[in-house]
């Protein structure tokens, strides 16, 4: 599934749950990410219960609050101003089958990736040299731009 289920006047809206809640804070902790040594960390934080959807499907949300870490340098905050739109627009998750656990009818990650790792060289982690401008690019594949 595309994770889309609608379009408001070109717009895109997608299925994530509207009751989910996204936080987002300047590190004060001294948390550094690999590659932006010298710069502070912002960290966002989402959080869903599991619930029903607007169309009567009931849906689990394991593995909240999610958390996920962008540095703060000009081109990581306009990211993350994107990310806020795109998670207002409702298309940070969406709802489908777990890749990890197989698990259906889940929240899960909707194609957006998200650096949820702060140990160094990790998966979900820095340092990644192109991770900025490939989120933008999967933000810009969902129209948020």
């Amino acid at each position: 599934s595309s994770g889309i289920n609608a379009e408001y006047g070109g717009t895109r809206v997608g299925d994530q749950p509207a009751t989910g809640r996204m936080s987002v804070r300047l590190d004060t902790t001294g948390l550094t990410l690999a590659g932006f040594d010298n710069d502070a960390v912002i960290v966002v934080t989402y959080s869903f219960n599991s619930g029903v959807t607007a169309a009567g499907v009931p849906y689990t949300a394991n593995g909240f609050p999610r958390t996920a870490y962008f540095p703060d340098t000009a081109e990581g905050n306009e990211v993350v101003d994107l990310i806020k739109l795109a998670f207002k627009r409702r298309l940070i998750f969406t709802i489908g089958t777990s890749v990890t656990t197989g698990e259906t009818n889940t929240l899960v990650w909707n194609d957006i990736h998200h650096k949820t790792s702060l140990a160094r060289g990790d998966t979900y982690g820095y340092p990644d040299p192109g991770y900025l401008q490939r989120v933008r690019a999967e933000l810009k594949a969902k129209g948020v731009e």
